[in-house]
């Protein structure tokens, strides 16, 4: 029986690792690390440190593998994502079944946490599905850029009694979800907060939170919207990539 361990390593300060993570990573025999691409090679980069810090030399192996390529903007997102997870399992598939043996440890380090907006749970479930050698998966949490992000505004993530609904840019560029007033977005690559009609809602908003370039901006949308949308664009270029998360506040209708 061979064992897989996903590993939430944190939205991007080294020192946002957990001892339960620490010292899973010390029984891992294979590391897995999926590489994006050149542009995000600080994220590889991130993934190798932490190894440096935390694991003995000598003591296991990485292995890289590359992400599928994929549509950022598709006609038909689910069948593109259906797609991309495919494939996805396909390299999963053959890292399980030829670069692990019978009773040996591998892992996946994912960023913030992998039950908060990561496919490599989903991916891995896909993969014990087709059969082939049997694993165990078992999950060590992360610290999310969720958490990150409020701790570092000095926001609760809810206000007293009210909930709080978490959703895509892709989702909030269709208009304000109905009968909720606290939001949390990720995968915002167009920027949906920008064309929002409610000018008043506050906007915590983060980059690269916990990383050295973090961004953070926090205030009305009428008054920093056109400033946090320059500052995406702007470190997109720069970076060639953009990670980045904010929370949405209105006041609730009388």
């Amino acid at each position: 029986m061979r064992a897989l361990l996903v590993i939430g390593i944190g939205a991007g300060d080294p020192d946002h690792l957990t001892l339960q993570a620490v010292k899973a990573l010390q029984t891992v025999d294979v590391f897995f690390v999926v590489d994006k691409g050149a542009a995000t090679q600080e994220l590889v980069a991130l993934r190798a440190e932490i190894l440096r810090r935390h694991v003995p030399a000598g003591s296991h192996r990485v292995v890289e593998v590359a992400d599928p390529d994929r549509d950022r903007a598709p006609a038909a997102y689910g069948d593109a994502i259906a797609d991309w997870r495919r494939r996805r399992a396909d390299s999963f598939q053959r890292l399980v079944r030829d670069e692990l043996t019978d009773g040996q440890v591998g892992a996946f380090l994912v960023w913030g946490d992998p039950t908060l907006f990561d496919s490599t749970l989903g991916v891995l479930d896909d993969v014990a599905a087709r059969g082939g050698p049997a694993f165990t998966v078992e999950v060590i949490p992360g610290i999310s850029s969720v958490a990150a992000l409020c701790a570092r505004h000095r926001v609760p993530l809810n206000r007293v009694g009210r909930p709080v609904q978490l959703t895509t840019g892709r989702r909030l560029a269709q208009g304000w979800p109905d009968g909720v007033d606290d939001l949390v977005v990720l995968l915002d690559t167009p920027g949906a907060f920008a064309d929002l009609p409610d000018r008043d809602a506050v906007i915590h908003w983060g980059a690269y939170v916990g990383m050295p370039d973090e961004l953070l901006v926090s205030g009305a949308l009428h008054e920093v919207a056109e400033e946090i949308a320059a500052l995406r664009t702007a470190a997109r270029a720069r970076k060639g990539w953009i990670m980045d998360t904010y929370v949405l506040r209105r006041d609730p209708p009388a």
